[in-house]
């Protein structure tokens, strides 16, 4: 394990309806893997620990796929108020215990381009730079995947139903580090979206030398 990332956990958030993609999005295919799978691979990867992972609470689908993972799932029943509370319950969830954890890794399943070099990266940062947030960088705008120091556990969690992580990096600009993320705009919301990125446009292989060629 990585002597950066023993105390650094994730939350992922996987709670949506996935209203135009028209089936559970978490669960559509990515080069061979589900989305889901993808990014928990990514941050088990990572050596982040312990993983938290919201979700629907009526969506038992993505709570099946989870189950073989071993991962902490919670099940967030005011997910439709807003990623806010997703966030919220993500974050009271790793921090309930007294588990040592000095950093968290806020991350969606819809961003094909994360994988464990990123987020090795957001932890490289934090370390080199010593800021409390770390934010990734992509289409002139700063968002997730994004690393929080516990200075913010208890503004994460406490979020209004509404307000997402980008609240937080913006009013917080002097405590940020940015990582320059290339692909990390490219989320899959349709059909269309997905059978182009499947089809080769942005293979894991693509998007990896895209981020290498940036550190």
């Amino acid at each position: 394990m990585s002597p950066h990332s023993k105390n650094i956990g994730a939350v992922i958030l996987a709670a949506g309806g996935s209203c135009r993609f028209g089936q559970p999005k978490q669960l559509i295919l990515f080069h061979g893997e589900t989305l889901l799978r993808r990014v928990i691979n990514a941050v088990r990867d990572a050596h982040c620990s312990p993983i938290v992972v919201v979700i629907a609470s009526d969506d038992e689908k993505v709570a099946r796929e989870l189950r073989p993972t071993s991962v902490a799932m919670v099940e967030n029943k005011q997910w439709q108020r807003g990623i806010g509370s997703s966030i919220r319950a993500g974050v009271q969830a790793l921090t309930r215990k007294p588990l040592d954890i000095d950093a968290i890794v806020l991350l969606v399943c819809d961003q094909p381009a994360v994988d464990a070099h990123a987020i090795k990266r957001l932890i490289t940062l934090r370390s080199t730079t010593n800021k409390d947030i770390v934010a990734s960088k992509y289409a002139d705008t700063l968002g997730v995947p994004a690393l929080f120091s516990s200075a913010f556990f208890r503004e994460l969690g406490s979020l209004e139903d509404g307000a997402g992580a980008k609240s937080i990096i913006q009013q917080n600009r002097n405590r940020v580090a940015e990582f320059l993320f290339p692909g990390g705009e490219i989320d899959i919301d349709t059909r269309e979206e997905w059978e182009k990125l499947n089809g080769g446009w942005a293979s894991p292989k693509t998007m990896a030398k895209a981020i290498a060629d940036q550190v």
